[in-house]
């Protein structure tokens, strides 16, 4: 498999994106056969799933801005989706000449408007077990097919679906992300600044930066040496929700303790909400889980610690642009449903 690291140079820009998620698990373990969630600029405003049978409000600006017949007409479009997603599921094993074994059929789906230029992009792409499948490519208005088990499917969608499809993306989807613009005006374009920790499990593990608590989800962390930005022995992860609507990130760095002690190391955070924040790397300001002496060494019952681990240490996943790769969507869906999703 083929992973693209791209650097980019973080721009404050004024931008929106509309993102949709759907997942079809097998039968029978403890999670729902079909989900099928909203993000507006990161934020989930909608959610589905094939137990409650109806798509309902997760924020306020929703709530309080459409009508009973907007959530009829979700609740029909993701009830008509979801057998077709099931269907995917037992043609796909076929396909892969698999008989056994717990399977996903996922697609995500969205458009981005730049509200400066007016520029405006969007992307729709299928994965299965958590690897890319079959994804349309925008500017030929055909589908890509990474592996040889999606060529028939690429054959039947190039033309009337690729069009279709691209058509919904620079047009009805746009119309959506204006719409939900006016909606959750105040709530969207809010700028609420990270918190930044250093955590640590052991003192022979990497110290991890970790920001959260920070709205939009646009966040640049590295890591400096005596001021000097510093790429190697550094993972960036990916930019995760919280509970509460706002965004968490973490970078690793590999240090031994003797560099520490010849060097400064600095974390840096860069967020729109305010300037960069500096952390220098000091023994009394990591939190770790053993002891030592240090006040944040004593002092285990911090707000870090009072965080789900599953929020802090998360898995690494690859950097990203448009979450593309679908091993990233697989960890973000199981978040949404198990920290976000909370019955009516």
């Amino acid at each position: 498999k083929r992973f693209l690291i791209i650097q980019m140079v973080l721009k404050w820009q004024s931008s929106h994106s509309l993102q949709c998620f759907y997942t079809a698990v097998m039968q029978g373990i403890n999670f729902p056969e079909f989900t099928a969630v909203g993000m507006m600029d990161g934020q989930q405003f909608d959610y589905y799933d094939s137990n409650i049978r109806q798509a309902i409000p997760k924020v306020d600006w929703i709530k309080n801005n459409v009508g009973p017949e907007y959530w009829s007409r979700n609740t029909q479009i993701s009830q008509g989706t979801e057998p077709s997603f099931k269907v995917a599921i037992k043609t796909l094993m076929e396909c892969f000449n698999q008989s056994g074994g717990i399977h996903t059929v996922q697609k995500m789906f969205g458009c981005e408007l730049d509200d400066e230029t007016g520029a405006t992009d969007g992307y729709s792409q299928f994965g299965y077990d958590g690897a890319d499948l079959i994804s349309l490519d925008l500017r030929s208005t055909s589908y890509v097919a990474p592996v040889p088990q999606a060529a028939i499917t690429k054959q039947k969608w190039d033309g009337a679906t690729a069009e279709y499809t691209k058509n919904y993306l620079i047009q009805e989807c746009i119309y959506w992300v204006k719409k939900y613009v006016q909606y959750g005006k105040i709530s969207l374009e809010r700028k609420v600044p990270p918190q930044v920790s250093l955590l640590q499990t052991d003192p022979s593990s990497p110290v991890v930066c970790h920001a959260t608590g920070f709205y939009p989800d646009k966040v640049m962390i590295s890591w400096q040496k005596d001021g000097q930005d510093l790429h190697e022995d550094v993972d960036v992860g990916e930019t995760l929700p919280n509970h509460d609507g706002t965004f968490q990130k973490r970078a690793e760095l590999k240090v031994t303790p003797d560099e520490r002690k010849k060097n400064q190391f600095t974390c840096v955070v860069e967020h729109k909400s305010g300037d960069p924040i500096h952390m220098i790397l000091t023994e009394e300001k990591i939190r770790t889980n053993s002891a030592g002496t240090g006040a944040s060494r004593q002092n285990h019952q911090s707000s870090y610690f009072k965080v789900p681990l599953i929020e802090v240490f998360i898995e690494p996943v690859y950097n990203k642009v448009w979450w593309r790769t679908f091993h990233s969507l697989v960890l973000r869906t199981k978040l949404f449903i198990k920290l976000l999703f909370k019955p009516e």
